[in-house]
């Protein structure tokens, strides 16, 4: 996926998979685990998003997702937010444990209204219901978490604070190693991903329109004092596909199409080299883990007012083919939709819609999306992680 991004590509909205509640004992080395941080705070009235008359606590669910059917294994009470990009979870590369980040809380002050918060959770995902094993603090504003593919460091983006935290891992358990300032407290740090040699790492910065890159020798995190320029707004960044990261441009959510933009990591030096639009608030990008496509949820104005001109009555899903991101499906899905996540065999795309409570898969064949089923949850999925490759 090293190549230029050509063609415009249209709105995108991604769906989840919904199976029968099971024991977390049916977790077995073979399944296939995805792991969705739930907000129980926050609800969308009229295209603002403000705090539940009577909030609920904010979840974390553990789903299988082997053979492209979810099924429900648990669920534990832990720090979550709707507010920063999807990847508010973070999954160990064996699998053992998860990172949650929750960058807003109730406001101590008043319960109308929320405030910044610094939570990073690790949850135990081989344990019978899943538990929490520690709650760490991060920056104010945490959000995007990730994990080296060595499983050996953590960065978590404060987009409250204009910092990056790192944290070295042992087994499952984290220590702080120290924070990397990037900008102001206004520059809003989203996302944070690291390339696939470890070497690298690349943080979105929402409030000044940058992506910042840093550098990795061996615990050592470092601000390389080299900013990107993809689009307005930089938000959720990955990196599955290896050769290429992909950005997604939220923009100023005035009903302008917004852009995705592609990152040449084989590049020297690193460097933008396409960007291109697909509409509406692209919330989430992922790509498959063979490379092949990339998957993208645009809000599409399902996020608005029904009596603003750019609401539209859904989100859309787009799947993307090839190193030239050329558009080959496309799909309806809900309200204010947020992350998706694929397959390991790149065949199925789970999704999460906050206004329903809900996440949908759909199958894909190489030409069409197709949609398998659904899975409601109690309160609102708003980040989605799997163990990537």
């Amino acid at each position: 996926m090293k190549a230029a991004l050509r063609r415009r590509t249209r709105h995108a909205a991604s769906a989840l998979v919904a199976t029968s509640l099971a024991g977390l004992a049916s977790f077995a080395a073979h399944a296939e685990i995805v792991v969705t941080a739930n907000d129980g705070k926050m609800v969308l009235e009229n295209g603002n998003a403000v705090v539940r008359k009577q909030p609920l606590p904010d979840t974390v669910s553990v789903i299988d997702l082997t053979d492209g059917v979810l099924k429900l294994l648990g669920e534990v009470p832990a720090p979550a937010s709707v507010v920063g990009p999807p990847p508010s979870v973070a999954i160990a590369p064996d699998g053992s444990f998860a990172l949650v980040t929750g960058a807003m809380k109730l406001d101590p002050a008043d319960a109308t209204k929320t405030v910044p918060d610094d939570k990073l959770s690790v949850i135990d995902l081989k344990s019978s219901p899943p538990k929490v094993l520690a709650t760490l603090q991060a920056g104010a504003g945490a959000a995007g978490v990730s994990i080296n593919r060595a499983g050996t460091l953590a960065l978590v983006a404060n987009r409250s604070e204009g910092t990056v935290s790192v944290f070295t891992i042992s087994g499952n358990a984290l220590t702080p190693a120290g924070k990397i300032q990037l900008g102001d407290a206004k520059s809003g740090p989203s996302h944070a991903v690291f390339s696939r040699d470890g070497a690298t790492a690349l943080v979105t910065r929402d409030g000044d329109s940058k992506v910042s890159l840093l550098t990795v020798d061996g615990s050592k995190v470092e601000y390389a004092k080299r900013d990107l320029s993809a689009g307005v707004r930089p938000y959720d960044i990955d990196l599955t596909g290896g050769a290429a990261a992909v950005v997604g441009n939220v923009g100023a959510g005035s009903g302008d199409n917004d852009t995705i933009s592609l990152i040449d990591m084989t590049a020297k030096p690193i460097r933008v080299v396409t960007t291109v639009t697909v509409g509406q608030t692209p919330e989430a990008v992922k790509m498959s883990p063979d490379g092949s496509h990339v998957a993208v949820t645009v809000m599409n104005g399902s996020n608005k007012p029904p009596a603003s001109p750019f609401f539209n009555d859904f989100g859309l899903l787009n799947r993307i083919s090839g190193t030239d991101l050329t558009p080959v499906a496309e799909a309806k899905i809900g309200h204010w939709c947020q992350g998706m996540v694929w397959s390991k065999d790149s065949k199925h795309v789970v999704a999460q819609c906050m206004v329903e409570n809900e996440l949908i898969a759909f199958s894909f064949d190489g030409k069409a999306l197709t949609k398998t089923s659904t899975l409601k949850l109690q309160v609102s999925p708003a980040g989605i992680r799997t163990a990537e490759p």
